[in-house]
């Protein structure tokens, strides 16, 4: 079996569409395939762009061509679908990323009730979140405003290490502000969304109400995101080979 031909086995198996993420976990364990190279998660990230065979739906997610009619709607949303739609399945799709990316690195992940049952590349984000009910690690406010944070990745403590507010058109401002309430917590804060929100970030960012935490809130893109979820499932993919 080709290279190509891999990929395309392993979409297929998967529903016609695959992050690059999972691809890179799973195109290698195909048995009747040699990759001659020292370079195979640069063969496959070429390979998903060849035209004949592969498109591209969002940052990091690809698709078969011949599935194109017969993907789910928070996998390629139909053009007549609501701009309300569309911004929900965004939203949701790179929540999912930051879940994994968690799972990933072995920290705790949990996202509110509102979104546990909203679909992630075929399955429901509880599904793939460690933990369903938030650890209840200080006061009851506190708690809540995390409740409401996009996901929040907890250690091995369970006290929140990172938390994530998906930004694709809502205000800035109003995440700022969770962030401001968690200060006296030794917590990474980071605001997801498009590139050419990241002026209007900084431009909220440096407003005095949010001094405090001005040194501690990042900015991350989309493509951003879904570049690391890819490089991270290259290193784990790897990682049993070398382990001590």
């Amino acid at each position: 079996m080709k290279q190509y031909e891999t990929v395309i086995k392993v979409m297929e198996k998967n529903g016609g569409y695959a992050t690059l993420g999972f691809l890179n976990q799973n195109v290698l364990k195909v048995e009747d395939c040699e990759w001659k190279t020292t370079t195979p998660f640069a063969s496959i990230r070429r390979i998903v762009q060849d035209e004949r065979f592969f498109f591209k739906i969002r940052p990091g997610l690809w698709a078969l061509k011949s599935y194109k009619d017969k993907l789910p709607p928070e996998i390629l949303p139909a053009k007549d679908q609501t701009k309300t739609k569309q911004e929900e399945y965004s939203h949701t799709y790179y929540q999912g990323l930051l879940v994994e990316l968690g799972n990933f690195k072995k920290y705790k992940t949990f996202v509110p009730s509102q979104d546990k049952n909203k679909f992630y590349l075929g399955t429901k984000l509880f599904e793939i979140t460690t933990i369903s009910k938030i650890f209840e690690y200080s006061y009851a406010h506190i708690v809540r405003t995390t409740q409401t944070i996009d996901v929040t990745w907890f250690n091995e403590r369970n006290m929140p290490a990172s938390l994530f507010e998906v930004e694709h058109s809502t205000n800035i401002y109003n995440s700022l502000l969770k962030f401001v309430q968690l200060q006296d917590f030794y917590s990474n804060f980071c605001i997801v969304a498009d590139e050419v929100r990241r002026k209007e970030f900084q431009t909220k960012l440096s407003l005095e109400a949010f001094r405090p935490i001005s040194k501690r809130v990042r900015f991350w893109s989309y493509d951003g995101v879904a570049k690391l979820h890819t490089k991270t499932s290259e290193l784990i993919s790897v990682e049993p080979e070398y382990r001590i």
